[in-house]
């Protein structure tokens, strides 16, 4: 009996927490092709729970949020040292490399249901202005948002 007890514990333990994802994002100077300064992937859409952990391939890179969901916390890393970043709120990250912005080093990170598009559609015309190279890099990841 009391080994049907535990058994019962380690699966709904396993069936909450086993799951999640821990997501690999690079900060590079180079990407695949010839895309300069970049996150890859750029775009990711992740479910509660999962971890993202931005990697600092070459050096010279951070990560800062620029909208979460509403009960996140915004974050920033330290330049050059790896960022881990756990997401428990549905919606959309917006996020770039603060010494890159002006060089379209962004990305997003949808967590299940994009319910926080007003707020990211409020906010993201601001950050984009800041873009001089590559503008285009941020509509193309905005473009990849999953609505219903």
């Amino acid at each position: 009996m009391l080994f049907k007890g535990m058994l019962v514990v380690w699966f709904i333990f396993t069936s909450s927490v086993g799951f999640a994802k821990d997501w690999q994002i690079q900060m590079l100077n180079y990407g695949s092709g010839t895309e300069g300064m970049t996150f890859e992937p750029a775009f990711i859409h992740a479910q509660l729970g999962d971890s993202i952990t931005f990697v600092p391939s070459h050096s010279g890179h951070n990560v800062q949020s620029y909208v979460v969901p509403e009960g996140e916390s915004q974050w920033k890393s330290a330049l050059d040292q790896t960022y881990t970043i756990q997401v428990n709120q549905e919606g959309v990250h917006l996020y770039y490399c603060p010494p890159h912005l002006m060089m379209g080093m962004v990305g997003v990170i949808q967590v299940g249901d994009a319910i926080n598009l007003d707020a990211l559609q409020q906010k993201a015309p601001r950050l984009r202005s800041k873009v001089a190279l590559k503008p285009e890099r941020m509509d193309a990841l905005l473009e990849q948002i999953v609505t219903q």
